[in-house]
């Protein structure tokens, strides 16, 4: 006798399942049905917790986003400028497994979000926070026109990160590492010393 589906599930699991759908096939094979199946649950599993593919993609997404600039976050205070926006950036190349498996879901929302409101919602918020934080340490060390460093910084990584997803084997790791350590440099080649660092010396 075949084992019984499980009948009940949570939105995280299903979200996990959606990313997987996402990350190999696209969103537009993200159905309910799909996702069900990924998750090993019933379709009424699925439609108990989101009554519409929008309401998943939303959850999923914004899931997704809060994983991401919580990872983003995480670098010590008070370490060197390059440093900091280094481990953070670093976060949205794929690098590895799991990085390459966001690229791959935040792309393909990326295109997704074009026709739906909440997802660009989302997504806006996301790219702000993120470009908020990089410029957050810019104005920290005096660099001038730190608002539009910042986001010509976080557009280079979001350009690398597509790129490299598209042509894997143009983009391995470690040239995706040393491109984002020479933008990095770029970004901070006329930087400030705060009088209160030289006043150590």
């Amino acid at each position: 006798m075949p084992e019984r589906r499980k009948s009940a599930t949570n939105p995280d699991l299903l979200a996990t399942a959606l990313f997987d759908v996402a990350a190999e096939s696209g969103l537009e094979n993200a159905s309910v049905r799909e996702v069900a199946k990924r998750a090993d649950v019933s379709i009424g599993a699925v439609q108990h917790h989101f009554s519409t593919k929008d309401e998943m993609l939303t959850f999923a997404l914004r899931t997704l986003a809060e994983r991401m600039l919580s990872r983003l976050t995480q670098s010590p205070a008070g370490t060197d400028p390059h440093v900091v926006l280094f481990q953070a950036l670093s976060q949205l190349l794929p690098l590895d497994e799991q990085r390459t498996r966001e690229a791959h879901v935040l792309a393909a929302f990326a295109i997704r979000a074009v026709t739906s409101e909440s997802l660009a919602e989302i997504r806006r918020t996301m790219l702000f926070t993120i470009r908020t934080g990089i410029c957050a340490v810019l104005i920290g060390i005096r660099l001038p026109e730190a608002e539009t460093r910042a986001a010509l910084l976080l557009a280079t990584v979001d350009g690398l990160a597509l790129d490299a997803i598209g042509n894997p084997g143009m983009y391995p790791p470690h040239y995706l590492e040393y491109a984002l350590e020479s933008q990095i440099k770029l970004t901070l080649h006329d930087m400030e010393i705060p009088d209160a660092l030289v006043s150590r010396g």
